[in-house]
C-alpha cells in the first residue's frame, strides 16, 4: 500500500500506562503484527499467512493485543455463515513515557528497544547495510529534553512514512545518562589574566 495512513481511523499516539501493554509490545511476534497493521488492517488469516505461523498462535497474540488495548476490531465481514474480523492498530505510535513507572508496576525486566534492534540489524550488519552511530555529550537535562522532542519528530516523520517499498528498514534511537562515564575535571586555574 502507497498510503501513509491505514485504511482505518486510529489515534497518533497513546502512552502505554501499565506493565500489560509494555509487555504485549516486548514480544517480536506482536511487534511485527502491529508493524503489518500500519499498512492496512488484516484478519488473523492474513496476518498467519504474512509471518508463516499457525492462525492459532497468529489469534492468541492478536487476543493480547486486544487486550491491552493496542489492537481493536474494526470492521467486519460476512463470509459463509462467518464474521471475519478485521484488526487495527489503536495508535499509530505507542511509547512509554519517559522516567514513568507503570499503573500496575515495574516495566517486565527484559524490554529493552535496543536489544530488539541489535538483533534485528545482525544480518544488515554482516551485510554491510546497518547505518548506525554512537555518540556522546555532557549536557543538562533540560538540553537533552530540548534534543529528544526534535529526535521524536523525525520519529513521528519516519513512522508516518507511506508503506510502499520492497523492504522493510529499522530505526532505532536512544537518549540515555551515563552516570559513570569518565569526564575531564575542570581546567586548572593557571592565575593569568587574559
Amino acid at each position: 500500500m502507497s498510503s501513509n495512513t491505514p485504511d482505518y481511523d486510529l489515534d497518533e499516539t497513546i502512552e502505554l500506562t501499565t506493565a500489560a501493554q509494555v509487555r504485549a509490545i516486548s514480544d517480536p511476534l506482536r511487534t511485527t503484527i502491529l508493524g503489518l497493521l500500519h499498512e492496512r488492517a488484516a484478519t488473523v488469516t492474513e496476518l498467519a499467512a504474512a509471518v508463516k505461523r499457525p492462525k492459532s498462535t497468529v489469534a492468541h497474540h492478536v487476543g493480547v493485543l486486544a487486550k491491552a488495548g493496542l489492537l481493536r476490531v474494526v470492521r467486519t465481514r460476512r463470509v459463509r455463515a462467518i464474521d471475519e474480523r478485521y484488526y487495527g492498530r489503536t495508535a499509530r505510535m505507542f511509547f512509554v513515557g519517559l522516567g514513568r513507572q507503570t499503573a500496575d508496576g515495574a516495566l517486565p525486566p527484559d524490554f529493552n528497544d535496543f536489544e530488539v534492534a541489535a538483533k534485528e540489524s545482525a544480518a544488515a550488519y554482516e551485510l554491510g547495510q546497518l547505518r548506525g552511530f554512537i555518540r556522546r555529550a555532557r549536557i543538562s537535562e533540560e538540553r537533552a529534553a530540548e534534543f529528544w522532542a526534535r529526535v521524536e519528530q523525525v520519529i513521528h516523520e519516519f513512522d508516518a512514512l507511506p508503506r510502499s517499498g520492497e523492504t522493510v528498514h529499522g530505526f532505532a534511537v536512544g537518549l540515555y545518562p551515563i552516570p559513570d562515564h569518565p569526564t575531564l575535571p575542570p581546567p586548572p586555574d593557571t592565575g593569568e589574566q587574559g
